[in-house]
């Protein structure tokens, strides 16, 4: 089928959703028609306008036999191609299947893998880039646990990055983070390769997640910190086991051990919303894993050499001479370069 063809039954559908909802529906039907008409409406609107700059096209190619606007024709009709072929790939991009998470807040979470205190120096400055991201974008970043190493490196770092379309740029930072630089602890000056693990989850809603309570461990203990200090006295921390799948949350940067609960719950309802679509999308992520990656934190992504100043994303092949920059969280072009590619690849995928 052809891709006119598919915007006349695209065009067809939103005429018919039209006219049922006109003809006096209601409930369940009215809100069901209501929805489906919702997310065909903008895309409807790209088609017709781009319809009429193939009109307007057309029109324009007519003046090109009178000699008297026949110049003015040629710069019109240049600008209305360069026009369609944009409209064009607005609507193959819209006739996509959504990720319903791409507009959804985002956990994040950040650990030290290989390269022990190297490691965990480097999963601290990797947190500092995507809070720097989150500020350069204008999301707000809430930290939800961070668990500081004796050298200033980070154990674990969990934070909730909050704004319109997070997941949707941050998805593709799953994986492994490798990075090859001197560590401050080296003093023969060679080059040591450590490596983090990123994992970037969409925020879910209760809605979203059913959790049985009697699927649930909770213990409490104290929260301890870096060299054994305490950060809290009384048994505020908090370790949630999901039994059936084995998911353990901890969390202790709360005085409160109804907050850590709190946190540890919205952390586990992510992690089981993920669980979830990666069921779902099973097939499609074997299909794409060679390409853009799964999301999956054993597969390493990108690599940042310090001595070359490059960091290279691994999936595209992007490599980039500015690391000074992209640990200033200056990320984007990384993240829109995958986003394209993703984006051409489902386009291949789906024969739009």
């Amino acid at each position: 089928m052809s891709l006119d063809d598919r915007l006349d039954r695209i065009v067809g559908r939103a005429e018919e959703i039209e006219a049922f909802l006109a003809g006096g529906v209601t409930g369940e039907e009215f809100s069901r028609a209501s929805r489906e008409y919702a997310e065909l409406e903008p895309l409807v609107a790209r088609i017709n306008e781009l319809r009429f700059a193939q009109i307007e096209e057309r029109e324009t190619g007519q003046l090109l036999a009178d000699p008297e606007m026949k110049i003015l024709a040629e710069v019109e009709l240049h600008r209305l191609r360069e026009r369609i072929l944009l409209l064009r790939q607005e609507v193959r991009l819209a006739m996509l299947p959504r990720d319903v998470a791409d507009e959804r807040s985002a956990i994040l979470e950040i650990r030290p893998a290989a390269g022990g205190d190297e490691a965990a120096l480097f999963a601290a400055e990797l947190f500092g880039v995507y809070r720097r991201y989150a500020d350069i974008h204008g999301w707000r970043f809430e930290l939800m646990d961070y668990d500081e190493s004796e050298l200033g490196g980070l154990r674990e770092g969990i934070a909730t990055i909050s704004g319109r379309g997070v997941f949707a740029r941050l998805k593709y930072e799953s994986g492994v983070h490798r990075v090859q630089r001197v560590p401050m602890t080296e003093s023969q000056g060679r080059i040591h390769t450590s490596t983090v693990t990123v994992a970037v989850l969409p925020e879910a809603e209760d809605v979203d997640v059913q959790i049985d309570e009697r699927d649930l461990r909770i213990d409490v203990y104290r929260a301890s910190g870096a060299g054994g200090q305490h950060v809290n006295k009384t048994e505020s921390a908090v370790r949630i086991t999901h039994i059936p799948t084995g998911i353990v949350v901890t969390m202790q940067e709360e005085k409160s051990q109804h907050k850590n609960r709190a946190k540890a719950m919205k952390i586990l309802r992510a992690r089981l919303f993920e669980l979830q679509r990666a069921s779902l999308h099973a097939t499609r992520a074997a299909d794409r894993k060679s390409q853009v990656g799964t999301g999956d934190r054993s597969e390493r992504i990108r690599t940042y050499n310090f001595p070359q100043g490059r960091v290279t994303d691994h999936r595209i092949g992007i490599t980039l001479h500015k690391i000074d920059r992209i640990m200033l969280g200056e990320i984007d072009a990384i993240v829109d370069a995958l986003i394209q590619y993703d984006q051409a690849l489902q386009l291949a995928s789906q024969g739009i």
